[in-house]
């Protein structure tokens, strides 16, 4: 049975595709096999990855208001040795709003996801609360909530704890294996006096930051992750160290 793992947090720009892609990648690394499931519309993940899915993306498995017609086998695509990914379009927009039609709606996702073989399913959930995060919710055993360390983020994670809360009443074993700080500046006082404020909350906050990087933009454009771009870089290395914790979990 693979470890499902959601990447979310409803406050866009913090990481999420970043850290779906290299964290898939580090634990291939460690000769894991890795499904990656692109849950957002605009489709970051599948860009980074260089696949076109249009006609074959989650919008065909997942459907709308009536059930998709294709399976997830049908669009699961290799990008690399031991490293899979089903890819999202912005034909995916239309299921967030033909699910909120369907019966048993919350547990579209899950059941698509049912019978995949792979050690690791990550799932690079879009910004928002809506249906589609749900679903990630429901299907997962755990999430990995990125943040950058500012002020409304703090705010936005509070927010975020209480949808975890509700999502437990359908899926009562999901839990929070732990929070990344990206975008993490040492010098800026702010930086890490919001950091200290999350572990002072008793917020678990992984031992690790992750910090600016052009090598991380860089990777994108030439569709690889930062681990083989630039191995040496310390955001390479964050993601190695991330890799290690959920492996050894």
């Amino acid at each position: 049975m693979p470890r499902i793992i959601s990447i979310a947090n409803q406050k866009g720009g913090v990481g999420k595709t970043t850290t779906t892609l290299t964290l898939g990648a580090a634990l291939v690394a460690r000769g894991r096999s890795v499904l990656l499931v692109d849950l957002d519309p605009q489709s970051s993940l599948t860009i980074a990855c260089g696949i076109d899915a249009q006609g074959y993306n989650m919008h065909q498995v997942l459907g709308g208001t009536s059930d998709g017609q294709k399976t997830l086998r049908d669009i699961v695509c290799q990008i690399a040795p031991r490293l899979f990914l089903a890819p999202s379009d912005i034909e995916l927009s239309h299921s967030e709003a033909g699910l909120m039609l369907r019966m048993g709606r919350e547990n579209v996702l899950k059941k698509a996801l049912a019978g995949v073989y792979a050690d690791y399913i990550l799932i690079d959930c879009l910004p928002s609360l809506g249906v589609l995060t749900i679903n990630a919710l429901v299907a997962s055993q755990q999430i990995i909530i990125p943040t950058v360390c500012e002020y409304l983020a703090l705010r936005g994670i509070a927010l975020f704890y209480q949808t975890i809360r509700q999502v437990r009443a359908i899926n009562p074993h999901l839990e929070v294996l732990g929070i990344l700080p990206t975008f993490f500046d040492h010098r800026l006082v702010h930086a890490r006096e919001v950091l200290q404020a999350m572990k002072d909350q008793g917020l678990p906050v992984f031992e690790i930051t992750v910090g600016r990087s052009v090598r991380f933009a860089e990777s994108a454009l030439a569709g690889e992750s930062i681990l083989s771009y630039a191995a040496a870089n310390p955001g390479a290395e964050a993601y190695r160290r991330l890799a290690e914790i959920v492996d050894t979990e």
